[in-house]
Order: C-alpha cells, then structure tokens, then sequence
C-alpha cells in the first residue's frame, strides 16, 4: 500500500519500521501523515506475523509535534463561535474533575488516538528518536515502551509555550519514568531535554552516537522479535496494571498470567530447548 508521508517496512523477522516522512515540516503530525501512522499502528496491531514495532523520523526530527501553523484558524473559530454565543468563562481548575466531560456544555475529548493504540498494543514498540520530539511528537516516543535516543534527540514538551496543556496523556505517562519534580520542570518549562540527559532521568533507555541509533534500535528490535512475544504482551500489562494494584492485588494477576502462558508454543519449546540444551525458536504464540 502506497503511503504519502509514512515509509512502512517489515524485516524478516517480523520488526515493522514506520518512519514518519515529511522532513520539511520536521515530521509535523497533520494530514495525511497521521491518519497513516495510525492506520499502519493497527495493521501492526492485528497480524500476528508482525512482532515488534519501531518508529522513526526521515530527516533530522522524529517529529516536531502537532503543525502549529494550523492553531491559528482553530483560534479563529473559536472567537467566532464566542462572539456568537452567551458569555462564558474558562475552565476553572476545580471544573477539572472525574465529572468534567459529563457536564452540560463541556464536549468529551479523548485526545490523539494515537497514544491509546500505541500504549494498549500486545507488543513490544520502539521509539527511535532523531532530533526534536516535540509536544505530540514526543506524546508518540513516550507512548512506545523503549526510547532510543541518538545524541542529537531533543524531548521536549512545548505545549507550554503555546499557552497549552499536554492532552496527549504525557501528564499521565512522563511522572511514572522520570519522577513528579522532573515531569513538572518539563511541562512547566518547554525546555528541551536531550539525549544524554533523557538517558540520566530514565526518559530513554539508551543513548547511542546518531549513526548507530537505527542499527541499535533494530538490533535490540529484532532479540526481541526472536523472543516470546505473547509473553511479553503480558508482562507489559502486569507491569501497567501494577501502577495501580498493591501487592495483594496484582499477585493473583501475575498467577494468571502464568498460567495463560503455560499454555502456549512458547512456553512448550522454551523448556524442550533447555533439556535440549540448544536456542529456542520462539513462535510468539
């Protein structure tokens, strides 16, 4: 299937490569490079022969976020619509509660569908992050489980400088990798936090020189694509769900889960390769 402004490619052993393709615009997330991403994310999601996903930026951004070229017109009709409706206030903090979207002329928003199909996928993602990630390009390399930064990445939560909050769940997922203070500094800042720096705060998992980041990527990519990868799907949702479980609670789901996986391929060759004392060849099932 022909792409716009995405390159898909799969290696041999199931590691699917999205490369966001718009370096003029430093990768911005608009039309039709979006709704491509998320189109290959779910093909991802569903064919059990692809077993890891890595995203990347063509040129020298991962990608700068959302086109703020287009803010503009959205501010436009917004003043529009006011001039046209009965005086109203902005939100006030304590409007900002569980019951916020319930209420009668606050419509529900869910934010960029994006970070949901990436952070519920079954298995594993990379982010492999050239130069700036930006706002919601930043939202997507956190939303994928691994970060690899080349030394020129640049993370970097710039909703604050357009007078904007971060709706694209990084609130919720930058204080469980790099601690409260360090999430508030980012957000409250707009101050670009680089790859050596991303590495010491847990923001990446690892730091390499920019000529390597794809061939490291695709390496640690593919150890885990040779691996149990429906296995791995677990782990990731007992890890998620442990966020919100105490011990008591999450022990019973960790024993269920085992128990699913005793049942698989996997788990049957693992064992067979140990007696056998030979390299497992993992099916993902």
């Amino acid at each position: 299937m022909p792409f716009e402004k995405i390159i898909s490619e799969t290696t041999p052993e199931g590691v699917l490569i999205l490369t966001m393709n718009d370096p003029d615009t430093l990768n911005a997330l608009g039309e039709p490079l979006m709704p491509e991403l998320e189109s290959e994310v779910d093909r991802f999601a569903a064919d059990g022969d692809l077993r890891v996903l890595v995203i990347t930026g063509s040129g020298r951004a991962f990608s700068s976020g959302a086109n703020v070229r287009g803010f503009q017109a959205r501010i436009n009709d917004a003043e529009t619509a006011a001039e046209a409706a009965p005086e109203s206030r902005a939100t006030s903090w304590e409007e900002l509660d569980p019951d916020y979207t319930s209420r009668e002329g606050l419509g529900a928003r869910n934010g960029p569908a994006i970070v949901p199909k990436l952070h519920n996928l079954h298995k594993p993602s990379f982010a492999a992050v050239n130069g700036h990630a930006y706002g919601l390009g930043c939202g997507i390399a956190l939303s994928c489980d691994i970060r690899i930064a080349g030394e020129s990445a640049r993370f970097n939560e710039a909703f604050i400088r357009n007078g904007l909050v971060p709706a694209d769940g990084s609130a919720w997922q930058l204080p469980k990798l790099v601690g409260m203070a360090n999430a508030l500094w980012m957000q409250y800042s707009g101050e670009p936090v680089d790859g050596a720096e991303a590495y010491r705060l847990g923001l990446a998992n690892k730091v390499v020189p920019d000529y390597m980041l794809m061939e490291t990527t695709l390496e640690m990519a593919t150890k885990l694509a040779r691996g149990p990868v429906y296995a791995m799907g677990i782990v990731k949702q007992l890890i998620h769900q442990a966020y919100q479980q105490d011990l008591a609670e999450h022990l019973p789901l960790a024993s269920r889960g085992q128990d699913l996986t005793r049942t698989t391929f996997d788990h049957k060759e693992g064992v067979a390769a140990f007696l056998e004392k030979r390299k497992p060849e993992f099916r993902g099932y």
